[in-house]
């Protein structure tokens, strides 16, 4: 549903309610009665005929000559038949009333009628025009065709509520029906947004699973790269290196399809979740991952100078778990056999610095193929995280990657 499709709810239209249209404002747009509509004028036409038939009594209770009493009697007939037209012409027909009713009082009912549907569906200046007119005309009709039966005050007070009363109660049935369309309006522009925030929900939850993919299986689906390297390029070595290398390379086989199967996991519904799944990483697993990598042949030093790992809020811990992981592959793709260095430092209120460097090279590299993607991921998680991730190359040739995250006092 767009905007064009109801006009009345565009800025202009908002700033001035009073001057909103609703739908069937305007009679051509109207291809067909509806059944209703049809009961509506029936009862319309009814009432401006009991009105005129009222007045054209009290025409012949006064000392009218007969050809005014017939000619009466004809213009309020051809008045309430106009009735019928009012959805069309609304400003139109209840001008001409108007005019009519100032001397043939038996139209006063068709007038009434007319003004009560202009000001249900034109907004309030025109309404406001011609029922200035309308009041004007009730208080001139007494003078134009004194009634001898009532006083010309009594006339004057009954036919001013007639038309207050008429236009008062139309522009109640318009507000009513402009709450409607707006809270209509408004319940569909809420339900497209829902719409919109789910799949915006569900396009940063694929971001999500995609950069923790790649955090997760980037670190073992290198170790698998450079251990098979070493076995193609030294066919020759013992039979305990060779099995060594084997026995990681199956170990990190195993441990990617686990993290692959906890990433999955995180698609799945409440409840289907295993039981046996492992916990997300965090700052007390650090260790682990140092000892992995350790016993997958590199050279790592680690200064942990956090003494509470527990005490680090889950999402500050695996923000630091995720940097450490890609900086040791990082280190571990371009600069083997370097021995990387990791530091963790900070406290609560003062936040937390984990820092990875890894000097150049001793020899030449065979580069193991990546995204380039790992360091804009890392970058971006801790920028959501409310901290920074810088990384470049440091004055000796090697790298180095650093970040701050916050850790609330």
């Amino acid at each position: 549903m767009t905007r064009t499709e109801y006009p009345w709810l565009l800025p202009s239209a908002i700033a001035d309610p009073l001057n909103q249209e609703l739908p069937g404002d305007r009679g051509r747009e109207r291809p067909r009665r509806t059944v209703r509509d049809w009961i509506v004028d029936t009862v319309a036409f009814l009432f401006a005929a009991g009105i005129g038939l009222l007045a054209a009594a009290a025409s012949r209770e006064a000392d009218n000559a007969g050809a005014v009493v017939i000619a009466d009697q004809l213009i309020g007939a051809l008045a309430c038949c106009a009735v019928w037209l009012r959805r069309r012409w609304p400003v139109g027909l209840a001008a001409t009333l108007i005019a009519v009713s100032l001397v043939v009082p038996v139209a006063g009912g068709a007038m009434l009628v007319s003004l009560f549907s202009l000001a249900v569906h034109r907004p309030f200046r025109p309404v406001a025009v011609l029922g200035a007119l309308a009041l004007a005309a009730s208080v001139a009709t007494p003078f134009v065709r004194p009634d001898p039966t009532t006083s010309v005050t009594a006339n004057i007070i009954a036919g001013v509520l007639l038309v207050l009363t008429a236009i008062g109660w139309a522009m109640l049935v318009r507000s009513r029906r402009q709450l409607v369309v707006a809270l209509r309006e408004r319940a569909h522009r809420a339900e497209a947004e829902a719409g919109l925030r789910a799949e915006q929900a569900q396009r940063l939850a694929r971001e999500a699973i995609a950069r923790e993919m790649h955090d997760v299986l980037a670190h073992r689906l290198t170790l698998l790269s450079v251990h098979a390297g070493a076995l193609e390029f030294r066919p020759g070595a013992p039979p305990a290196e060779i099995a060594r290398a084997a026995g990681v390379i199956r170990d990190s086989s195993h441990e990617a399809l686990q993290d692959l199967r906890e990433i999955i996991g995180v698609l799945r519904a409440p409840g289907d979740g295993d039981e046996n799944d492992r916990p997300q990483p965090t700052l007390a697993t650090l260790d682990a991952l140092v000892a992995e990598s350790r016993l997958a042949g590199m050279r790592v030093t680690l200064d942990n100078a956090i003494a509470a790992p527990a005490a680090v809020p889950a999402a500050t811990g695996r923000t630091v778990y995720r940097i450490t992981q890609e900086g040791l592959t990082n280190a571990r793709k371009h600069a083997p056999g370097a021995e990387v260095s990791v530091s963790v430092h900070g406290g609560p209120g003062q936040g937390l610095t984990v820092a990875v460097r890894n000097p150049a090279p001793d020899g030449p590299v065979t580069e193991v193929p990546g995204s380039g993607q790992g360091l804009i991921g890392l970058t971006e998680r801790a920028t959501l995280a409310g901290g920074s991730l810088e990384h470049g190359k440091t004055d000796d040739g090697g790298f180095a990657v650093r970040s701050w995250l916050p850790w609330p006092s």
